[in-house]
């Protein structure tokens, strides 16, 4: 039988709730930092797929949680179409050539960069135990453009909203040509052995109604259809953070399966809004994970009282921050568990 991550994917409302957290793979772990430093950066920990299928275990290992989400980054795409991929300490990561300032059909793609991400799901598939859920993912194309225009993040993606606005079918060409490989991408990963995919479009706030419509509903709706038509059981969580009252648009209209809330979602308004019966992930403050306290106990139990007449997956609204004690963590998760609907 499904582990109870995916039957709650696929749409079941069972007693108990599911919980994994986004970026449970990562430097709050004691055992990660371990690696890197015997491994080197970043970069280096991603392409190495005994490394990554290490890293993506050991929060199962310590936590035991219901999801095992692929330690990778969604550039990794632009990586393979492309562009150079360098992480810099204190920096972050840098693209180049920028598309702002270099034309798409510059790039030269190089397909087998993706190569040991399915490597990565295979290993990690063939370790874990049918109990709990391989989760594959990859960044919205509206996100992977921003980075792929400015070549670095930015706080209000300035240079790629404009681009859109100056030169609407260029940009276009740049979108088609991410959903094209984010397509071939978790179709890959999913053949390697992923249940379910996530598409995380951290930069989704940043739009226009008209905009969101055009550079994240319609390009996360097409590769939802493309993967559905080729695996039709397998679920698709979309994540669009901070889309404030566009998320039940994104809900309708992009096919997604199950919809991430980030933590300035009220989850009582979602759980009105949103279609009948969808499954929602999230929402917690990482912030109130990484504060602990009674105040976490508090934010949970709403959390997971605001969600308890539809499938729920327990989450956080974003990544882990990598100060978060191990035992908040860990009492998080004995909160979760002992909660019944």
């Amino acid at each position: 039988m499904p582990g109870l991550l995916l039957r709650t994917l696929r749409g079941e409302n069972l007693p108990a709730r599911p919980i994994w957290l986004m970026r449970q793979a990562g430097r709050y772990l004691p055992e990660y930092r371990v690696l890197r430093e015997q491994k080197g950066g970043f970069l280096a920990l991603v392409y190495d797929t005994d490394a990554a299928a290490e890293i993506t275990l050991q929060p199962i290992r310590r936590f035991g949680f219901d999801g095992a989400i692929l330690f990778s980054d969604i550039l990794i795409v632009p990586h393979a179409m492309g562009q150079d991929l360098q992480f810099l300490a204190g920096e972050g990561p840098h693209l180049s050539p920028a598309l702002i300032d270099e034309r798409l059909d510059a790039l030269h793609s190089v397909p087998e960069r993706l190569t040991p991400i399915y490597e990565t799901v295979a290993k990690v598939r063939a370790t874990l135990g049918s109990e709990r859920t391989l989760l594959g993912f990859a960044g919205s194309p509206w996100t992977v453009a921003t980075y792929m225009v400015a070549g670095e993040g930015s706080r209000d993606q300035h240079h790629t909203r404009a681009m859109a606005y100056r030169d609407p079918a260029g940009f276009q060409a740049i979108i088609d040509a991410i959903t094209q490989t984010t397509i071939g991408y978790l179709a890959g990963q999913i053949v390697a052995g992923a249940e379910a995919v996530q598409l995380f479009d951290s930069w989704a706030g940043s739009l226009a109604p008209a905009e969101f419509e055009r550079w994240v509903i319609a390009p996360n709706a097409a590769i939802v259809s493309a993967l559905k038509a080729r695996f039709p059981d397998v679920p698709v969580i979309g994540f669009p953070k901070g889309a404030g009252e566009k998320l039940p648009a994104y809900a309708r209209e992009t096919g997604i399966d199950a919809v991430g809330l980030d933590e300035t979602i009220d989850p009582l308004w979602t759980a009105r809004t949103l279609p009948a019966g969808m499954p929602v992930q999230g929402n917690l403050d990482p912030l109130a994970l990484l504060a602990g306290g009674d105040e976490l106990e508090v934010r949970a139990r709403a959390v997971l009282e605001a969600f308890a007449d539809r499938p729920h997956v327990f989450n956080l609204g974003h990544g882990i921050d990598k100060e978060t004690p191990i035992a908040h963590v860990e009492r998080l998760i004995t909160l979760a568990r002992s909660w019944r609907g």
